[in-house]
């Protein structure tokens, strides 16, 4: 069949029979599609025959369509045509919600797997869609992913206007400007674009329009379909783009000039351009105390470089570099290695692969006793192989400290590319020495200093440096000497306060 033959098979007719069972054969004579016939009496002894068609589970027929089918029966619509009754219904009977009237079958099918219910009516090309969503979602929770000591508890949900409501009740600003977008070809997955206009760069704006125009897949999911297709550079470990779950990070973003991407059927938003040292700051560094919040803040920089190099820095000096250490330090761990037989490189392999599988396993396991094995695996494990003399007490430690530093993290993602990474920097170490560590190092700075985020520099405000966007990049300042937004995203209105 070809497409202007399949284009005249989706014309909406004035039969009710010929349209419902276009409607049924579309479907596939589903039956979750429910269809209740109605009779609307004219006077006279003369009446039309309609049909409300609505998916089960989707749609709720509440007080909307209680009013259209009593309305049916009042007589109150005498002397009009089918065209004028539908009007009529349009217009007056219907008097809350979303009411549209369509116009061809495409649409129709579009507002019917939406949760629209559909009113047709027998001499009429046209129908009318209502709006009688029924949701079944999960209420506003506190995340689990992003949780805070101080601050709010609520969290995004997987229904889309929900979030947008979450948005609005923060910024209560009209320059907060909501863009929505469907892509997929078959899930139609609403897509909101989330901007503050008279802040946000137009440059970034553009871009972000652009690369979702350029998005063609059958389905989207989650957030995660969209930002694979978005971000700037696919070779990279480190995500160019951030995703959180909570409706203050997402509008403190708004409020630096970034744009927020809102994928319905996630809580789990997008927000760019994004900065390597977004993902060591917390929404709760901004409700306690900037002293209290900048040393939490230097203790996560430091939990990075613990995380990332301890188990290769270890590697290094146990293997090439031993006249580094104290002498009884060395001799301690020369008496702890005595037994055991494979060199640190392989010790710190097996020990990181088997925590990556306890901590793989943990997640996986149901949440009543995830916890109690992980933490058990992990002692049980370590001190049998210590005792059997496969590894030694001190790689023990040093595994420890790094799992530990990783957790500090706010940010989850992050944590992943630190894993990555870290196994090539043992690999360096065990072949290199200290001088494999630096060079990986090295070649680390020159990678991130290359990315970059919808134009933004991935290490901005480090690299380039500018001085006034020191104020919350390793400590934060307190609010008042905060004047100025980050300069890195250009944005329209770069003064957030007025000096004292």
């Amino acid at each position: 069949m070809t497409n202007d033959e399949n284009k005249l098979d989706l014309e909406l007719t004035d039969s009710l029979t010929d349209n419902l069972l276009q409607i049924m054969q579309g479907l596939g004579n589903s039956n979750d599609v429910a269809i209740r016939e109605i009779e609307i009496d004219l006077g006279d002894n003369s009446s039309i025959e309609g049909a409300v068609v609505y998916m089960e589970g989707l749609s709720n027929l509440h007080s909307m369509i209680d009013s259209l089918l009593s309305s049916s029966k009042s007589g109150e619509q005498q002397d009009l045509n089918a065209e004028e009754l539908l009007d009529y219904f349009k217009n007056v009977v219907i008097s809350s919600g979303v009411v549209k009237i369509l116009e061809n079958m495409e649409e129709l099918f579009d507002a019917l797997l939406s949760g629209y219910s559909i009113l047709l009516l027998e001499g009429c090309q046209r129908v009318l869609a209502i709006g009688t969503k029924e949701l079944t979602a999960r209420t506003v929770e506190e995340p689990n992913v992003q949780s805070v000591v101080r601050g709010p508890r609520e969290g995004f949900t997987e229904v889309l206007h929900w979030n947008t409501a979450m948005l609005r009740r923060k910024i209560k600003d009209r320059n907060l400007w909501m863009e929505t977008i469907t892509i997929g070809r078959v899930t139609k997955t609403d897509v909101v674009v989330a901007y503050i206009k008279n802040i946000v760069s137009e440059d970034v704006l553009v871009e972000v329009r652009h690369r979702l125009s350029l998005i063609d897949i059958d389905a989207v999911l989650e957030s995660n379909y969209i930002e694979e297709q978005i971000e700037d550079k696919q070779n990279t470990p480190f995500s160019t783009i951030f995703n959180t779950e909570r409706p203050d990070v997402i509008a403190a973003g708004l409020m630096e000039g970034r744009v927020a991407i809102l994928v319905d059927g996630t809580p789990f938003a997008l927000l760019v351009p994004t900065l390597f040292t977004q993902f060591f700051q917390s929404s709760e560094d901004y409700y306690q105390p900037a002293i209290f919040s900048s040393l939490i803040r230097l203790l996560r920089f430091l939990s990075f470089g613990l995380a990332l190099i301890t188990p290769s820095f270890y590697i290094a000096v146990s293997t090439f570099h031993q006249e580094m250490l104290p002498t009884t330090l060395l001799y301690n761990l020369a008496s702890q290695r005595e037994g055991v037989p494979f060199p640190a490189f392989i010790e710190a392999i097996m020990m990181e692969v088997t925590f990556e599988i306890l901590r793989e396993a943990s997640v996986r396991m149901p949440r009543t006793v995830g916890q109690s094995i992980s933490i058990v695996g992990t002692l049980v494990i370590g001190q049998a192989a210590v005792e059997a003399g496969l590894v030694s007490a001190a790689m023990v430690i040093v595994v420890s400290i790094t799992a530990i530093s990783n957790f500090v993290l706010p940010a989850f993602n992050l944590g992943i590319t630190i894993r990555i990474i870290r196994f090539l920097l043992m690999m360096l170490a065990a072949t290199f020495g200290l001088f494999g560590i630096f060079v990986g190092i090295i070649a680390l700075v020159v990678h991130l200093c290359g990315i970059s985020s919808f134009g933004v520099p991935y290490m901005s405000p480090l690299a380039p440096f500018h001085l006034t966007d020191q104020k919350d990049t390793m400590v934060r300042f307190s609010f008042p000497n905060m004047i100025t937004r980050p300069k890195a995203f250009r944005q329209k209105n770069l003064v957030r306060q007025k000096r004292r």
